[in-house]
């Protein structure tokens, strides 16, 4: 289903179901990343200077370069065995929904959440929204769900930002925008981090946490993964593939391999970067992409999303080799896509 545009609410709209609610949940998507994460430690200390009662449930554990955003070890993770998580889903008076926009990346808390009389607000900046919450705080052109709650944040007059709450958003940004580098990073994304660096966040110390402490054993499958990578038509696209053996031979979990697509793209001429993922049960597919090629909508054809030139899908109860080619026969069009709009221009 389609978002419906009714459900998007101004800033003071949201304000006002924040003022008039005492108890809140905050989520995020499976296997979160620095911008669901860090929107969920803004949210998280921002309520909580208000006033109210708010706790941070995920169905995954935090991956372990981001535990620096939860010192205390409060993110709760899902455990469908204990009644209270339940509890908290059900009787919360408002739940935040951060950084997606499709009801199953919620995975096990779905169905909790879809049965939770909660008012349910998403904020996002992704593609195509499923209509299964009450309320939107959707922003398509900003370059990360930070940048949202930044807003939303400011729209409290009496709330300062303080450092705890800009580490959040800093982490937030600073990930989903590649450090400041893909497109959509304007001049107000760097006004806000000005901000940000104010209130007391120290830059070199989150890129370290977020980037500079890999395992050896990372360092290592990375390695490899870029010795045997193999491109295609004419080189234009490259891809990885890393199996559960790779993972174990190494010693390496499965959230470590995040950015490894991206290190494809470093190659001169490859215009798309494939990484696939064997998971225990499936497949993880992440896509990357230059210029105007819409690498989403390959996503798209595997069951998945995202922006226009980064995004993925996950498959279920499939085997690498299986996908694979499929994946690549899939991709010929994109690859060429860019030259054959050059050649429609002429």
């Amino acid at each position: 289903m389609s978002q419906n545009s009714d459900k998007n609410l101004p800033l003071n709209e949201v304000k006002n179901i924040i003022n008039r609610f005492q108890n809140f949940l905050i989520t995020t998507h499976v296997n979160p990343d620095g911008d669901g994460l860090g929107c969920e430690v803004a949210l998280l200390y921002f309520l909580r200077k208000l006033g109210k009662n708010a706790v941070v449930m995920n169905v995954s554990e935090t991956p372990g370069n981001y535990k620096f955003l939860d010192p205390e070890n409060e993110f709760v993770i899902l455990n469908e065995n204990e009644a209270t998580h339940i509890e908290k889903i059900l009787n919360a008076d408002a739940i935040f929904i951060c950084d997606m926009n499709q009801s199953h990346r919620l995975k096990t808390m779905e169905k909790y959440i879809l049965q939770s009389k909660a008012i349910k607000i998403i904020i996002d900046h992704h593609l195509e929204a499923q209509d299964f919450a009450d309320y939107y705080l959707i922003d398509i052109d900003s370059p990360a769900s930070g940048e949202i709650c930044y807003r939303l944040i400011k729209s409290f007059d009496d709330v300062k930002i303080d450092k705890q709450i800009a580490i959040g958003l800093y982490t937030a940004i600073m990930t989903d925008t590649g450090s400041f580098r893909f497109p959509r990073t304007d001049s107000e994304t760097h006004r806000i981090v000005a901000e940000l660096l104010d209130a007391g966040v120290d830059p070199t110390e989150i890129y370290d946490k977020v980037y500079e402490q890999s395992s050896l054993g990372r360092i290592k499958l990375l390695g490899r993964c870029l010795s045997e990578l193999e491109t295609r038509y004419e080189g234009r696209l490259g891809y990885i593939v890393v199996t559960q053996k790779m993972l174990s031979d190494y010693g390496v979990k499965e959230w470590e391999t995040d950015g490894f697509v991206q290190s494809i793209l470093s190659v001169g001429g490859i215009k798309i970067a494939i990484f696939i993922l064997e998971l225990k049960d499936g497949v993880k597919l992440s896509f990357r992409s230059k210029g105007e090629i819409p690498i989403n909508e390959l996503a798209k054809e595997f069951g998945g999303n995202g922006h226009k030139n980064a995004a993925g899908a996950r498959l279920y109860n499939v085997g690498v080799e299986e996908i694979l080619n499929q994946v690549i026969q899939k991709a010929e069009k994109y690859a060429y896509l860019e030259e054959k709009q050059i050649e429609v221009e002429r």
